[in-house]
């Protein structure tokens, strides 16, 4: 048990790159953690982190032994998750990474509605709009809006999702109507930095071929919420996932563009792990927001 500690606290150390935010986030001391891992290094025998007195940096093997502590420690606490959900049904924490376009289109409603429905499990919620590597970065799921590429994860689709190129009818006015994909190249656009391909907007020929576009616009933002606001602001087009315009097309704020240009929609996928025994907390999650996102269609249709 003494070395699980250990362990832990060098784990906790890494994840938080450093000491005092380790110790901030698990509510221990500065100085335990730093014996924990100083005691760690003596067992192994070996040096595991660089320390200087303003930062540290992991060694070549403290790499590894991370990478590989980090697969064991999950193991340990799966296994007592297993016999926990035994015994106590569903309770615990879950680690979730989700897109921060999910908090912008109030999707993370879904988030809250699942802790009031069970008060017994706690969401530890990172919004961050890159792919985390969830077992090397401790998470129990992901939520990622995109085309899922086969990877060595297990995925659950929770609910379609498409691009949309929108407008204002003011700015359309003012600029025309496209009527093909490679009109928006002669249009302002705001581009949102974090789609995958940035201002190179993949849309569809009239032949049903890919044609890529580059677009450039008085705007460039890392935010879907931002970018719409500055569409309505009548500062040009604008491609944003369809949950984020939804209301706008329906009060009729915004106008969709090109519809029949749109590539094969995409989804909303809860992803998590492969793992022999996935644990009753994780499982009860991913089942209630494929629930609550089949009602919220339902809602929106």
């Amino acid at each position: 048990m003494d070395t699980l500690t250990r362990m832990r606290a060098f784990i906790a150390v890494v994840e938080n790159e450093g000491f005092s935010a380790a110790a901030r986030k698990i509510g221990r001391s500065k100085a335990l953690l730093s014996k924990y891992v100083r005691e760690l290094e003596d067992e192994l025998g070996a040096l595991l982190l660089n320390r200087t007195t303003r930062q540290f940096s992991l060694t070549e093997l403290g790499h590894t032994y991370y990478k590989r502590a980090v697969e064991i420690v999950r193991e340990i606490d799966t296994l007592q998750d297993m016999v926990r959900d035994s015994r106590e049904g569903v309770r615990g924490r879950i680690k979730v990474s989700a897109p921060r376009s999910f908090a912008d289109a109030s999707l993370d409603q879904a988030l809250i509605d699942f802790v009031a429905a069970n008060p017994e499990i706690g969401l530890d919620i990172h919004l961050d709009d890159r792919f985390v590597d969830l077992v090397e970065e401790g998470f129990d799921l992901a939520i990622r809006v995109t085309t899922l590429e086969d990877s060595g994860l297990i995925a659950r689709r929770l609910a379609p999702f498409r691009l949309m190129i929108t407008a204002t009818p003011e700015t359309i006015a003012k600029y025309g109507m496209p009527e093909k994909p490679e009109d928006m190249a002669k249009r302002p656009c705001i581009v949102d930095t974090n789609a995958r391909r940035r201002n190179n907007w993949v849309l569809k020929s009239a032949d049903g071929a890919p044609v890529a576009v580059t677009v450039k616009g008085p705007i460039e933002v890392n935010s879907p919420l931002s970018a719409r606001l500055a569409v309505l602001a009548n500062l040009g087009f604008g491609m944003s996932p369809d949950f984020v315009v939804r209301e706008d097309l329906k009060e009729g704020r915004l106008v969709q563009v090109l519809p029949d240009a749109m590539l094969t929609e995409a989804g909303i996928y809860a992803v998590y792990p492969h793992r022999r025994y996935l644990p009753a907390k994780v499982r009860a999650f991913v089942d209630f927001l494929a629930d609550w996102f089949k009602a919220y269609e339902q809602r929106s249709s």
